[in-house]
């Protein structure tokens, strides 16, 4: 089973940026797409940012311009780099890996990002 395990986040003044890593246990599938998801209390988890393992990226238009996802598919790390950061951006942040077409899909456990002055 694929395990993923996310880390970087923290506390951080609106403007500011941070970087989150998730390290997957495996080998990747050429297929398979991985993402940053978020979840702010009160409010349903969201789409972020996905990126295949050819690399190619799709981002929501909240993030849009100020994320970027990338990853090290001979580490098997994923990355997200958070620039100019905006409190409505404070969440849980979660690594997503799934197989499409199965119904293979894991999530990491989250790692919290606060953007507070």
């Amino acid at each position: 089973q694929v395990q993923l395990v996310e880390s970087g986040g923290g506390l951080v003044q609106p403007g500011g940026s941070l970087r989150l890593s998730c390290a997957a246990s495996g080998s990747i599938s050429r297929i398979d797409v991985m993402g940053w998801y978020r979840q702010a209390p009160g409010k349903q988890r969201e789409l972020a940012a996905t990126i295949t393992s050819a690399g190619y990226t799709n981002y929501a238009d909240s993030v849009k311009g100020r994320f970027t996802i990338s990853r090290d598919n001979a580490k098997n790390t994923l990355y997200l780099q958070m620039s100019s950061l905006k409190a409505e951006d404070t969440a849980v942040y979660y690594c997503n890996w799934r197989r499409p077409g199965t119904v293979q899909n894991t999530w990491g456990q989250g790692t919290q990002v606060t953007v507070s002055s």
